[in-house]
């Protein structure tokens, strides 16, 4: 039998043992380093989600530009605007439904705003970045496509959700962690 002296439990003993056992070092160094990391990933898929919504949403401008460069919006001529299958001029809200048409699911079109601008001369060219000095966004848009040889600016806005801001890596830059994605085509209208 042992003699108590010799198994005698000293918390200098019990310190010693459990500095020289290694078995959870290994989950201790992933609990220390996990939240980093997946902050890190998660950063970087919603800023590449924010790049190729960004991207989409310039690919539909370009495209639906091209409608009123070509007079088809203006003259009704095409059945792109039409109402009831009567092909008509567009309105704000029919040129709206077209660019609608050609979003694809990652966007919900009730977001989706709308501006198109007409002007005499490219140096006359003056837009407004539709955010206000509160980080609001101003849902004011006209529809103005403009005649033969006109500028036309068409701008696209769209407001993205945000969700990793709350990580440290705030990219928004409206109010309610937001990001205000802007899609723009500037071009001469052609002699229709």
């Amino acid at each position: 039998m042992p003699s108590p002296a010799s198994t005698r439990f000293t918390l200098r003993k019990a310190l010693r043992r459990f500095r020289r056992n290694r078995r959870g070092s290994a989950v201790v160094e992933f609990a220390l380093v996990a939240p980093i990391f997946f902050a890190l990933l998660f950063a970087i898929i919603e800023t590449a989600l924010v790049f190729l919504a960004g991207q989409v949403l310039e690919t539909v401008t370009q495209n639906s530009a091209r409608v009123v460069l070509t007079g088809q919006a203006q003259s009704g001529s095409v059945t792109v605007c039409a109402v009831s299958g009567v092909s008509t001029p567009c309105t704000q809200a029919t040129f709206k439904t077209y660019v609608c048409s050609q979003i694809p699911a990652l966007f919900d079109c009730s977001k989706l705003y709308v501006d198109v601008a007409s002007f005499s001369s490219f140096s006359g060219v003056t837009l407004s970045t539709h955010i206000d000095g509160s980080g609001n966004f101003d849902t004011t848009m006209g529809y103005s496509p403009g005649s033969a040889g006109d500028i036309v600016v068409v701008r696209l806005f769209y407001q993205w959700p945000l969700f990793v801001t709350g990580l440290g890596y705030n990219i928004s830059n409206l109010t309610g962690n937001k990001r205000l994605l802007v899609a723009t085509a500037a071009f001469k209208n052609e002699p229709y």
